[in-house]
């Protein structure tokens, strides 16, 4: 069984530090060779973005060009078409086989609604799942709905080298630096004209400001 590898999705509306340093403390705490970045193209939990789903995927690009470890897949923007989770899981598996070790990276408040997405039953035989969580506040503590607190229970495992073990399956946390940043109060900063410096790469403030987006909220 090789390293794990780590899956990291989501909107990123726009990426910020937030994301950058949960990609990069997965690596250590859970012994990953990369994080493969996959920005959704049209997410079905949310609204769509302001901005279009070719400027999400060229601010992560521009924001882990710099990082031999990060690698972005754009197959989700390529699509044009609502992005799930089990079916980019079920391409990945294709492309790796089942011997590798999937690590799908989500935050608490993600893992918390896991059982409203699509077919989420699958993901576990798909990838294992790490949950990133503040320091202080374990997921364990967490009011999960009762089906995914079961699958909690039953696929926890405390030793993050399980997942260099089998391909998918267990359920590891982990804490990370907590950094009060979020994709809305930047969104927010920028619709009122306000600075966002120092909440997100210059890279991708750069490419915000002359691109002009987020201007009208």
């Amino acid at each position: 069984m090789s390293e794990p590898l780590g899956l990291f999705g989501g909107t990123f509306d726009p990426v910020h530090f937030g994301h950058l340093r949960l990609a990069e403390e997965a690596i250590s705490h859970l012994g990953l060779s990369a994080v493969r970045w996959i920005p959704a193209g049209r997410p079905p939990h949310r609204g769509t973005p302001q901005v279009t789903p070719q400027q999400r995927l060229e601010m992560v690009l521009r924001s882990t060009a710099k990082n031999p470890r990060f690698f972005v897949d754009p197959a989700e923007v390529e699509a044009a078409r609502a992005s799930y989770t089990v079916e980019t899981l079920e391409r990945l598996r294709g492309e790796f086989g089942h011997q590798q070790s999937l690590v799908l990276l989500v935050g608490a408040d993600a893992f918390a609604g896991l059982s409203t997405w699509h077919r989420w039953r699958e993901l576990f035989s798909l990838a294992h799942i790490a949950v990133s969580h503040r320091p202080g506040f374990p997921v364990e503590r967490a009011s999960l709905p009762g089906e995914l607190a079961s699958e909690f229970a039953e696929r926890r495992a405390a030793d993050p080298q399980v997942l260099a073990a089998t391909g998918a399956g267990q359920i590891v946390t982990f804490a990370m630096t907590q950094l009060a940043i979020s994709a809305t109060q930047i969104r927010h900063l920028l619709s009122n004209g306000k600075s966002a410096r120092y909440l997100l790469p210059d890279a991708v403030l750069d490419y915000i400001q002359l691109h002009q987006l987020y201007r009208n909220a």
